[in-house]
């Protein structure tokens, strides 16, 4: 069966390269992207893009019902440290959104919904080293208990309509091919720019802040692994965690001066997100994902920082 797949914020960090990673497999023209903004060049040109607003229901619906999907990815957000700037505004987007696809996925017949949660669950109870599946969470950031509650919102639509959600607990995730969206981790793309483009780099975290990490690379691949495992592989309904790798500022500015010697990095004495990232996870268990549907990583931080520079010494 030819699967129809839709995107809804396909514009995003993760949205660009799932779309292409998409296309590839299942043929373009069977992923639509969307999203509230024009499209950039990639998605208008390599297959069916619609504008796309969650919040707007009436339209939503329009277009369910256009292309009556068989697959849905919800990616549309905002993410922790815009969502602290602009927090009502966060939350109905984030949940509202959600509700929204999770209703038209139950009338449209959609076979699998993906939606990405984030370690931003967790909170400054939660372990912080390896912090395992189930555990307590308490987040305190407008963000971090939108996700929280998007996840009850995905295992209730599950268990009550047997709509077959999946789901991520995304770390920081670092990419070359678009721009971060205004995440607390945003920090560990912008070094790879500056590096790049000016030769320093002053960071908003402390040197030793520790946060999970995951290249792009692996997001995708893990991403579309979850998706393809066969449902009753999947044992966890509200949402996997997803390790990556974990390091500080100063260790990736120490990989980066390997490659480019005269980089030089500095901190900022004062950021609103150190809080945020302060109440993080610093490490993470994902070893439900590596026995439910066979998770392995690929990238170590070596990898990701040549891979970074060697593709954006081509588009900056």
């Amino acid at each position: 069966m030819t699967e129809k797949i839709f995107v809804i914020g396909a514009n995003g960090q993760i949205g660009t390269e799932l779309v292409a990673a998409l296309r590839k497999i299942h043929g373009a023209e069977n992923v639509i992207a969307s999203d509230i903004n024009s499209p950039n060049y990639a998605l208008r040109n390599t297959g069916p893009f619609e504008y796309a607003n969650v919040l707007d229901k009436e339209n939503l619906h329009h277009l369910f019902d256009k292309h009556r999907p068989t697959q849905v990815y919800l990616l549309a957000a905002i993410l922790s440290a815009v969502g602290e700037q602009k927090p009502k505004m966060a939350w109905d987007l984030n949940m509202t959104g959600l509700l929204h696809v999770l209703d038209f996925a139950v009338e449209f017949k959609v076979q699998k919904v993906f939606w990405p949660s984030s370690i931003a669950v967790f909170g400054p109870h939660s372990p912080q080293h390896n912090t395992p599946q189930y555990c307590v969470m308490d987040p305190n950031t407008v963000y971090g208990f939108s996700k929280l509650a998007g996840e009850r919102w995905c295992e209730y639509y599950f268990e009550k309509y047997g709509l077959d959600v999946r789901s991520l607990r995304y770390p920081g995730l670092i990419g070359w091919r678009a721009n971060p969206g205004g995440g607390t981790t945003d920090y560990a793309v912008h070094i790879f720019h500056e590096a790049l483009k000016h030769g320093k780099y002053q960071g908003f975290l402390s040197a030793q802040t520790a946060l999970p990490m995951m290249y792009m690379d692996d997001a995708i691949r893990a991403t579309l692994t979850l998706m393809d495992a066969p449902a009753e592989q999947i044992t966890i309904r509200s949402s996997y965690n997803l390790a990556g790798i974990s390091f500080t500022p100063e260790e990736i500015a120490a990989e980066v001066k390997k490659l480019i010697p005269n980089f030089e990095m500095s901190y900022a004495e004062s950021d609103p997100r150190q809080a945020i990232a302060d109440s993080w996870p610093k490490s993470i268990d994902d070893s439900q994902a590596q026995q439910d549907w066979g998770w392995q990583l690929e990238y170590d931080l070596p990898k990701i920082t040549e891979d970074m520079l060697t593709n954006l010494k081509s588009v900056i």
